[in-house]
């Protein structure tokens, strides 16, 4: 992340010598020189660190700084002061203040105590990344598999770890795109950094902008103070760009510049922001379709697709499930605080059989619910939603009356039973496409290979409504 300074000092040669030395690749400076307007625009900067004359804040100084100290950076304050008095200096501590300085002595010194309060302000930043539990993201070591076609995906996942190249994730909705987006940054030279995910699907156009690249105070309506953006944020890590192609094209030209030029304005900025990240976007569309209909730049497409990743959907590596499930299992068993060891064979076979529209966040999400409901040591059958219980009777869920015994099936002429059947054989297909698509059914139908106002004919002839499939989308959590 860059370190914001605000610089609001009354002696100008020491004010001049300050801007001259403090900014770095990490820290951005903004001097503020009109005594009249300096309060209001320090207190809007958005700055994680203020140096400024104890002259220029408002009478009793203790609120002043009482003020500092309420803005939502929790900024470093350092306070210039013309009086040497020790017992001054510790009221102002007292009060509040991170560092007091005396203006008279040597701008060295008053140089050097500053480059120290920054170091340990980037110590603080750094702090924050950590929980009771140690580091928060995920590790490439996490991604234990079986599966052939998963052990050739994380080999060509270890080649680009180190690189700083930009990265395409292409996979499923619920496939882990975000987590392997984190396991990267946390196994990269960049670990150290930030790691800043924004989901451009996720907000209004007018605030995706704003979100992406920050703005100046007074930017728009409403910009009472400086924001930093996404970008400015990853500053030193990574920026993790989720559904890239659900981004406006005036954004899309916006971003291909910073992937350019590595630099970022701020909207209403006139000052570019030099930029050192690394990019990884992810999408479950595909983008080359939407480069020929016009939906995504070609050149963004190119520029972001340097590493291109196809993440294996879960049912193609099935033979990671018994290890998926044993794993979230012990996870949620110190979470939701229940000792349960295990699925029962049946239960397991059960998973192991099931399609998994949604993914490895189905899987979890399926696995929490068990456990929830389970009030023995196994989970078994009873405790897995009822999709999975009515799998070992497929057959007969397609069959009128769902039984093969009776007779009633057999009376009927074979023209109507295979009517019969196929609407329920499409009932259940699509219902497994929509789920998996959100209720999108552009998307649903090139899956399906049909044309998108056949697929609404079926829907409406079977009785299914998107909005159904959009709603269970959203319970399941984006």
């Amino acid at each position: 992340m860059i370190l914001r300074v605000a610089l609001a000092v009354k002696e100008d040669g020491l004010q001049r010598h300050l801007q001259r030395h403090l900014p770095e690749t990490d820290v951005g400076v903004e001097t503020f020189n009109h005594p009249r307007t300096i309060w209001r625009k320090v207190l809007h900067s958005g700055c994680d660190m203020i140096i400024i004359s104890a002259e220029f804040i408002p009478k009793p100084i203790d609120s002043g700084i009482a003020m500092l100290n309420q803005l939502p950076e929790n900024p470093t304050t350092v306070i210039i002061h013309s009086d040497d008095s020790p017992e001054e200096h510790a009221r102002l501590a007292a009060a509040g203040a991170d560092v007091v300085l005396y203006a008279d002595i040597s701008k060295k010194r008053i140089y050097e105590a500053i480059e120290s309060a920054l170091e340990s302000r980037r110590q603080f930043i750094q702090r924050k990344r950590f929980d009771r539990r140690g580091l928060f993201e995920p590790r490439i070591s996490d991604f234990v598999t079986e599966s052939p076609a998963m052990r050739i995906f994380m080999e060509e996942v270890h080649q680009i770890i180190p690189s700083d190249s930009p990265i395409l994730l292409i996979g499923e909705t619920g496939v882990g795109k975000e987590h392997l987006a984190k396991a990267i940054h946390a196994d990269s030279p960049r670990h150290m950094g930030p790691f800043i995910s924004v989901n451009t699907a996720a907000m209004p156009e007018q605030l995706l902008e704003s979100e992406l690249f920050g703005h100046e105070q007074g930017a728009f309506t409403g910009a009472i103070r400086y924001r930093r953006g996404a970008f400015e944020l990853a500053h030193g890590g990574t920026i993790f760009l989720d559904e890239i192609g659900e981004m406006p094209l005036h954004l899309q030209t916006k971003l291909l510049q910073v992937l350019q030029n590595y630099e970022v304005k701020p909207i209403g900025g006139e000052k570019t922001l030099d930029l050192d990240l690394r990019v990884i976007a992810a999408t479950n569309q595909n983008l080359e379709e939407a480069v020929a209909s016009g939906r995504f730049r070609q050149d963004l497409y190119y520029r972001l697709g340097v590493l291109m990743l196809t993440i294996p959907s879960l049912r193609e590596r099935k033979e990671d499930i018994p290890a998926l499930t044993r794993r979230f299992t012990t996870y949620f068993r110190y979470k939701i605080g229940r000792e349960i060891g295990s699925f029962s064979n049946d239960a397991m076979k059960a998973l192991c059989n099931y399609d998994w529209p949604g993914n490895v966040r189905e899987l979890m999400n399926v696995i929490e619910r068990a456990m929830l409901l389970c009030k023995t040591k196994e989970i078994g059958m009873d405790q897995l939603p009822t999709v999975f219980q009515a799998g070992a009777q497929a057959l007969e869920t397609f069959l009128p009356n769902g039984n093969l015994s009776g007779g009633n099936w057999l009376d009927r002429p074979l023209p109507q039973l295979q009517k019969d059947i196929m609407d329920r054989i499409e009932r259940i297909y699509l219902q497994r496409v929509l789920t998996r698509t959100g209720g999108r059914v552009d998307r649903a139908a090139r899956i399906a290979g049909i044309h998108p106002r056949g697929l609404y004919n079926k829907m409406k002839h079977l009785g299914l409504h998107k909005e159904d499939f959009k709603k269970m989308r959203a319970g399941q959590g984006q």
